[in-house]
């Protein structure tokens, strides 16, 4: 148990014992499942957290935002942004998802390293300045839900109750370097049809060679036009279903599609081009990401490069891109343990996530005080 001295206390260094009270947070975040749409009691931690440390919280659905304590609404806003729902585990787990489990220096656990160290860094990082006078921004924290499934009730539902946002941090694994661009997200439903029978006396057509035809189209298709520095729009199926048994020829076989949209395409244009090329009918699905960049002039930019941060293009879609603001991904931990069995993030990721936060904001109130 943590003793009264040990608490974080708003505005102070994050120091040993500080880091182990943000690290006991994780932890018990670990062990409360929060997938998707069913993060009510991993918002009640982050709530109760900040509160516990006299930090007066806004709370709507599982979402959690804070301000800093003298937010002043004539000056610029920085959104402080990660999210706390987790996919639901995969199958090849050999150790229990919800129990924090760490070994030297890797903590194991469902949503450890996606993105639960991303979120505790940034929640350290908004108490060390949140009683901080004279700033020359204000800082939002929100830690939102239902980002692992692009949910209407995460980021999206809360937008209108920040106020005006100059920029924003989306924390996600990035090994701490720099997304300055990330690919749109467009999904499709498809279904292909044909006539429903029993399979051995020939009485109707399997719809699952249809699909496999515009399966093919959707794997070796290129779309032509490159922009900037997004690369090729990337099409990938990723489920399909039959649904019948095994004596019919199904009549109706659905699949899905993820496409990685870049620049150089819209959403519409995309679609017309499937639609022209196969047979299935073809459903876009009712939220879309659109891709999003960032200057890389832009003050916050060239100060995490000074820091040692690398730039990169991310094919990967954060809630980032519900946001028509400059914003840059960035966060402890690396994308490649996202989602897969036996999940980790190193502990000394979250401490020099939080360092770097802390260096990234301290330069730039300097430089805009000094100015």
């Amino acid at each position: 148990m943590l003793l009264e001295q040990d608490r974080l206390i708003p505005g102070e260094q994050v120091d040993h014992h500080h880091f182990h009270e943000i690290l006991s947070l994780l932890k018990a975040m670990i062990g409360t499942p929060s997938f998707s749409g069913e993060e009510s009691f991993t918002a009640t931690l982050i709530q109760c957290f900040l509160q516990n440390r006299g930090v007066d919280t806004h709370r709507k659905l599982h979402n959690i935002w804070a301000f800093n304590k003298f937010y002043d609404p004539a000056k610029p806003t920085i959104l402080l942004n990660s999210h706390h729902d987790t996919v639901r585990p995969d199958a090849g787990y050999t150790n229990d998802p919800f129990r924090p489990t760490v070994i030297g220096d890797k903590l194991y656990g469902l949503g450890s390293n996606d993105a639960g160290g991303c979120l505790v860094a940034l929640l350290a990082t908004f108490l060390h300045f949140y009683e901080r006078l004279n700033l020359p921004y204000n800082l939002c924290y929100a830690a939102t839900a239902e980002k692992e499934t692009s949910g209407e009730n995460g980021l999206k539902l809360i937008l209108p109750h920040l106020g005006p946002l100059e920029f924003a941090i989306v924390g996600e694994p990035t090994l701490m370097n720099l997304a300055a661009a990330e690919k749109g997200l467009m999904v499709l439903d498809c279904i292909a049809t044909e006539k429903s029978g029993q399979a051995g006396p020939d009485e109707g057509d399997s719809a699952i060679y249809q699909t496999l035809k515009d399966i093919e189209w959707f794997s070796t298709f290129n779309f032509p036009k490159v922009f900037g520095t997004l690369g090729l729009v990337k099409m990938s199926v990723t489920t399909i279903n039959a649904n019948s048994p095994h004596l019919v020829a199904p009549g109706t076989c659905s699949f899905t599609v993820d496409i990685r949209m870049t620049d150089a395409y819209t959403n519409d244009e995309i679609l017309a081009v499937v639609r022209q090329h196969v047979n299935s009918t073809v459903k876009p699905r009712d939220r879309y990401l659109m891709p999003s960049m960032i200057d890389i002039d832009h003050p916050v930019v060239r100060t995490a490069i000074t820091l040692g941060c690398k730039t990169y293009i991310s094919p990967e879609t954060p809630d980032q891109s519900l946001l028509n603001i400059p914003s840059v991904k960035l966060g402890p931990g690396d994308s490649a343990r996202s989602h897969m069995p036996d999940e980790y993030i190193f502990i000394s990721e979250i401490r020099h996530g939080i360092k770097t936060y802390v260096q990234i904001l301290e330069n730039i109130i300097f430089k805009l005080v000094n100015n």
